[in-house]
C-alpha cells in the first residue's frame, strides 16, 4: 500500500479508555480514535480509512458500499458478529477479529464470580463494617453457609480454549469436570469426561457456558434446559447473552429450579432498569468485565496490530470471512 495507512478506530475507548498505549497501533500508520461512534456518524468518521477498527459498532452493506478506500476491517474482539462478513467479502475486504487474548481472564472471572457467590467476601465486609460481627458476640459469624468446591462437579458446555482454561481451574479446586462440546476429543483431552448435555445438566453442581452463538446454541438455556439442571444447580454464563432465554431464566431463579446464575452478560447492555433479574438475591451480575482486565486488552491491542502487520505484509491472519489477499497492499 502506497503511502501511509490511514486506521481509523471508531469505539476505541473500549478497548483503551486511557489505562494504556496505542503505540503498536500508532506504529503501523495514522491513527484515529474515536471513543465511541454513533451509527449516524460511522460513514462520515471511516470514509477515508484503510483499516477499519470496530469493537460492538455494526458495519454493513450499506456502509461498506459508502467506503470505497477501506481494504481492511479489524474486529476488537473475538465475535463479529457486527460486521456483514459476506458484504465484505464481495468487496474483497478481508474481516480480522482477534482469537484468545481473553482467555485467561475469562477463566479467572468464572471462578471470581462463583467465589463470590459461595463466600460473599464483599456482603461480609460489609457486615463486619456495620456492625453485626460486634452485634453478635462470636469470634466468627457467617450470613449464610459456605461451601467449598472440592469434591462438586463443573459442567463445560464448549471446550474451546476458554472452555479448557476454566476446567483447569475446576481440576485445581478439586471439582470434577465434564464436558458438552459438538466435538468430543476424549484422546486430546485424557481424563476429560464427555457427557451428552442432558447428562450433563442432570449430573453438575456448577454448569458453565463457553460455546459460541450459533444458529444451534442460540437460546439453548431455555425451560427445558434449566429443568434438567439439579435444583441446587448454579448457571454461570461469562460468554454470550443469546444463549439464554432470560425471561425463563427469571422464572427458574424465581420458582427454585435452579438455585443460582452468576451472569457476566444480559440481553441489553448496558442492562435497563426494571430488568427483572435486577430484583433476584440468588443472581449476581457483572456488567460484561470478564474479558478486560488491563493485561488482557493490552493483549487484544498487539493482536490488532499484528493483524494490522499481517495485512500489510500480504499475509493477513486471523480472516474470518475467507478474503486472503483482498485489497491487499501495493
Amino acid at each position: 500500500m502506497s503511502g501511509l495507512v490511514n486506521i481509523v478506530a471508531l469505539d476505541g475507548y473500549t478497548m483503551n479508555p486511557g489505562d494504556h498505549s496505542w503505540e503498536p497501533v500508532e506504529a503501523l500508520g495514522k491513527l484515529t480514535v474515536h471513543d465511541r461512534t454513533p451509527h449516524e456518524e460511522v460513514v462520515n468518521r471511516a470514509v477515508d480509512a484503510d483499516v477499519l477498527l470496530t469493537n460492538k459498532v455494526p458495519i454493513g452493506a450499506t456502509e461498506l458500499a459508502q467506503l470505497p478506500r477501506l481494504k481492511l476491517i479489524v474486529v476488537t474482539a473475538t465475535g463479529y458478529n457486527v460486521i456483514d462478513v459476506d458484504a465484505a467479502r464481495s468487496r474483497g475486504i478481508p474481516v480480522c477479529n482477534a482469537p484468545e487474548y481473553s482467555t485467561r481472564s475469562v477463566a479467572q472471572h468464572v471462578f471470581a464470580m462463583i467465589l463470590s457467590y459461595l463466600h460473599q467476601p464483599v456482603q461480609h465486609d460489609a457486615a463486619v463494617r456495620s456492625g453485626e460481627w460486634m452485634k453478635s458476640g462470636e469470634f466468627c459469624f457467617w450470613l449464610k453457609p459456605i461451601e467449598e468446591l472440592v469434591d462438586q462437579t463443573m459442567g463445560i458446555i464448549g471446550y474451546g480454549k476458554i472452555g479448557q482454561a476454566v476446567g483447569k481451574l475446576a481440576e485445581a479446586f478439586g471439582m470434577q469436570v465434564v464436558v458438552h462440546s459438538r466435538r468430543a476429543r476424549p484422546q486430546e483431552f485424557p481424563g476429560i469426561s464427555w457427557l451428552e448435555r442432558d447428562d450433563l445438566l442432570a449430573q453438575s453442581d456448577i454448569v458453565s457456558l463457553h460455546c459460541p452463538q450459533t444458529d444451534e446454541t442460540t437460546r439453548m438455556v431455555d425451560a427445558a434446559f434449566l429443568d434438567q439442571m439439579k435444583s441446587t444447580g448454579i448457571l454461570v454464563n461469562a460468554s454470550r447473552s443469546g444463549l439464554v432465554v432470560e425471561s425463563d431464566l427469571v422464572e427458574a431463579l424465581r420458582r427454585g429450579k435452579i438455585k443460582a446464575a452468576l451472569l457476566d452478560v444480559t440481553s441489553t447492555e448496558p442492562i435497563e432498569d426494571g430488568n427483572p433479574l435486577l430484583e433476584l438475591e440468588n443472581c449476581l451480575i457483572t456488567p460484561h468485565i470478564a474479558w478486560a482486565s488491563l493485561a488482557a486488552r493490552k493483549r487484544l491491542l498487539q493482536v490488532t496490530a499484528d493483524n494490522i502487520r499481517a495485512f500489510l505484509e500480504g499475509q493477513p491472519v486471523h480472516v474470518v470471512n475467507g478474503v486472503e489477499g483482498g485489497n491487499s497492499p501495493s
